[in-house]
């Protein structure tokens, strides 16, 4: 498959308005997920009950020609029930694994802070290298591979909060918000069919999505980009507001994003503006304040914010 960035974009256009029939009035949202997508990240939706935040997981899912699973994280959930189990297969005289639910292209994580630090550490492997390990052997995920995990920020009874480890495997946190008037008016008055994930056509296979991620690596990045970025994240880890400043692999995520942010935008070539837009989702839930608690998540986005506007832009 050998197509122009402008081919690439119109199909990636597809993808965007499929998903707009389902999530109404919030483009800048579901261009986050095709971006963490087209990126080969994960992706973290937190928000208030009742948003979208499963249907965004499930209709992106839909919308390409792929194998999805759904996890609903409980506290008695295990993680064999997430990555298999090896069983004795007594017709062969044989162990033989069988494959659980990771198993699959898009992963939707559903409330993932409700399980236990034991069970969320299954993802670990997977998120990081593609590919989880039982009984001393390596298995290989499918391509292209994407864990969608929600959870609610409001509720901490029965909850187990994310630890860093995890949260850095994410290459973006987001948050879809409540639609505007218009928009919610227009979800009122739609038929529930409408709504429903499930009854989204696919408009893209995996062999486009996995061509169009090889495109995404193409994107330019010059140099001034670069040390843009890295000042950024220098000034993180130097600010008297953050007790952890953003990671090597924090650097690597806001890269790429700004790549496939680039040509969400139809160009070959990132600006400052796809680092300036991407910093704080990128950023935020990668790093710890020196205010611990309730609203340090809203707090650590504002310091971000105040670090991107603080460094010098590239011309």
């Amino acid at each position: 498959m050998n197509i122009s960035i402008d081919t690439a974009l119109a199909k990636i256009n597809l993808l965007q308005e499929n998903l707009e029939k389902i999530i109404k009035g919030k483009p800048e949202i579901i261009r986050h997920a095709i971006a963490t997508l087209l990126a080969r990240g994960h992706l973290l939706i937190e928000d208030v009950p009742g948003v979208g935040k499963t249907t965004l997981a499930h209709a992106l899912a839909r919308s390409i020609n792929c194998s999805f699973q759904r996890i609903q994280f409980t506290s008695d959930l295990l993680p064999s029930d997430i990555i298999g189990v090896t069983i004795y297969n007594q017709e062969k005289h044989a162990f033989e694994f069988k494959p659980g639910p990771i198993f699959a292209d898009i992963i939707l994580a559903d409330e993932i802070n409700r399980t236990t630090p034991k069970t969320q550490s299954a993802l670990l492997e997977a998120m990081n290298d593609r590919q989880v390990s039982v009984d001393r052997k390596t298995h290989p995920l499918p391509e292209p591979f994407m864990v969608i995990a929600t959870q609610n920020p409001l509720e901490y009874e029965g909850t187990y909060p994310l630890p860093e480890s995890q949260l850095d495997r994410f290459m973006m946190r987001i948050r879809i918000g409540y639609p505007n008037s218009e928009a919610e008016k227009e979800i009122l008055l739609s038929s529930s069919d409408d709504l429903q994930p499930q009854n989204l056509n696919p408009v893209l296979s995996t062999e486009e999505i996995i061509y169009f991620q090889k495109v995404v690596d193409t994107i330019k990045v010059d140099n001034d980009l670069v040390k843009y970025i890295l000042s950024i994240i220098n000034a993180t880890r130097k600010s008297d507001k953050l007790r952890l400043g953003v990671s090597t692999r924090g650097a690597i995520s806001l890269y790429r994003a700004a790549q496939a942010f680039a040509l969400l935008r139809g160009r070959e070539f990132c600006i400052p503006d796809d680092i300036k837009m991407l910093s704080v989702p990128v950023f935020s839930h990668r790093v710890i304040t020196t205010q611990s608690g309730e609203g340090a998540l809203d707090d650590a986005e504002v310091i971000i914010q105040e670090i991107v506007d603080s460094i010098e832009v590239p011309m």
